[in-house]
């Protein structure tokens, strides 16, 4: 049209990523406001250290007393008319412009749990639709366990592929009784001789059925006399105990939809079939930087340091996510060394463990404000967990901050990173369930809590370790009961959050895990 340049590829495919993240950074503010709490956040119950009326907790997610209570104090003075930095539509939205501490507007609103997660969910989409959809890759069957099909699997040949004998016996044709041959038919045996009335010869499972076949005998169904004829012990049928060719599927038949994960049992489909390799989602790319000089890599906590969970823990469980991890680095309390790899990682998602609330030794905030992050999340209305957050650091590229605790790292890993790298990996959503839980579970006023439960029989059975800075209860645990502010009463039904893996195996408070419900 004259007077009109057409937009470039790059910067339609920008406008289409901010608009999504717009969209889904709407859904705050519209919790916000149906929840009574307006958009403009002052006051937010659930805020970071609002909530239980406890200042000077230490769920603070780095783990150090006194710096959740800073971020209690400043939502409390925060001055509505005058501390409102977020771009207009961007209820959650912040560029950073100065040190944390020093942000005027650094009110640390606190998202509502699902709305945060419907952020990151939608982030990781509009991350995927940038770069022209999710990144694909070719790779051999066994490499291809736990990633995402990028194409339907479709039967490259009819399965089975021949008529073929599903049990051990005689393979007759015509009524009996039948002469046996004196050679048997065995698997891999090609075009085996066709077969008279009245002949009969053994056949083993697997193998090619002969032209003019009736049925298959079982060994255990039929007996040979002392001149070689074979007797039924009972009616015979025909076609029995033939698989005919194709009665799985023909070729060309769709066997399962792009997104399937590719499990065990997939593997196997996929070589009957035919494939040698798969046409994948390539697993998103992520860094790890655990952050905090009070770390141990090895030997007992000593003299104010503490071993840390979360190095051996991250990498696991965000490869059961469905990621790459590239790298886990060890930065301890050095902003330099932090800023210095965040600009220089390439990776599709950095994780960051501690150092988000406002601490004098907690850095992610000014190290977003110096590399001009957007933060998409800044703290989530959830226990524990609630310091989290989730900042776009540059084109393509995620940051999703870990409170530091145990518990409430996992919290954060559920909360923003699992949306984000699912739809980056391909996955489709999980449909959510409910359980209903066998005993009473004390709630925050404001914010929801996610409790480790184990699920046994037609209940979940809340865990008694649940503190931010616990694992043995998730260790134990099948997954996370979603409990809304307020808490839940015996028999209420509430949300389960699976953990990515299979079942649990044993353990005193978790060997009644439910397999149907989990995923790998």
């Amino acid at each position: 049209m004259s007077g009109q340049s057409a937009e470039s590829p790059a910067a339609q495919a920008r406008a289409a990523e901010d608009g999504a993240v717009d969209e889904a950074l709407a859904l705050v503010n519209e919790a916000r406001a149906a929840d009574g709490r307006g958009a403009g956040g002052a006051g937010v119950p659930g805020a970071a250290g609002t909530g239980g009326g406890r200042s000077g907790r230490t769920d603070s997610g780095t783990g150090r007393p006194g710096t959740e209570r800073g971020s209690a104090e400043r939502a409390r003075h925060a001055d509505p008319a005058t501390s409102g930095t977020d771009h207009p539509g961007h209820p959650a939205s912040t560029h950073h412009s100065a040190p944390s501490g020093h942000r005027t507007g650094s009110r640390h609103q606190a998202a509502p749990w699902s709305a945060a997660r419907a952020v990151a969910g939608r982030a990781g989409r509009a991350a995927a639709a940038r770069r022209g959809g999710a990144a694909e890759r070719r790779v051999p069957l066994d490499r291809a366990l736990g990633l995402t099909l990028a194409e339907p699997l479709a039967a490259l040949s009819d399965l089975p592929s021949f008529d073929t004998s599903a049990m051990d016996g005689w393979v007759v044709a015509g009524p009996g009784p039948w002469d046996v041959r004196a050679e048997g038919i065995l698997a891999g045996q090609d075009r085996p001789e066709p077969l008279s009335d009245g002949e009969a010869v053994q056949i083993a499972t697997g193998a090619r059925i002969p032209r003019d076949a009736t049925a298959v005998i079982r060994s255990e169904h039929g007996r040979t006399d002392d001149k070689g004829r074979l007797f039924a012990l009972g009616d015979v049928g025909h076609g029995q105990d033939i698989r005919p060719r194709g009665q799985e599927c023909r070729s060309g038949d769709q066997l399962l939809p792009t997104g399937a994960l590719v499990t065990p049992a997939v593997l196997g489909l996929a070589a009957a079939a035919g494939y040698d390799e798969l046409l994948t989602v390539a697993r998103p790319r992520v860094e790890v930087f655990i952050l905090g000089d009070e770390l141990l890599t090895e030997g007992l906590p000593r003299e104010g340091l503490i071993r840390d969970a979360l190095g051996p823990m991250l990498p696991a469980w965000l490869r059961a996510l469905g990621a790459e991890v590239t790298s886990v680095r060890r930065l301890g309390d050095d902003p330099t060394a932090l800023l210095k790899a965040v600009r220089a990682s390439d990776a599709d998602l950095v994780v960051t463990t501690g150092g988000t609330a406002s601490g004098p030794v907690d850095h992610v905030h000014p190290t977003l404000s110096r590399v001009d992050a957007e933060l998409l999340v800044d703290g989530v209305a959830v226990r524990p967990g609630h310091p989290m957050l989730l900042a776009r650091t540059k084109e393509g590229q995620h940051l999703v901050g870990l409170p530091g605790n145990p518990l409430a790292a996992v919290s954060g890993l559920l909360t923003l990173a699992e949306p984000l790298l699912r739809t980056l990996a391909g996955r489709p959503e999980q449909e959510p369930y409910t359980v209903p839980l066998q005993a009473a579970v004390h709630g925050h006023p404001h914010d929801t809590r996610l409790v480790p439960v184990v699920v046994r029989g037609e209940d979940a059975v809340p865990l008694r370790y649940n503190g931010p800075a616990m694992l043995r209860g998730i260790a134990a645990a099948d997954g996370l009961a979603v409990v809304a502010p307020g808490g839940a009463k015996a028999g209420q039904e509430v949300e389960i959050l699976d953990l990515p893996w299979s079942w649990n195996p044993a353990g005193d408070d978790g060997g009644a895990a439910s397999a149907e419900r989990c995923f790998t």
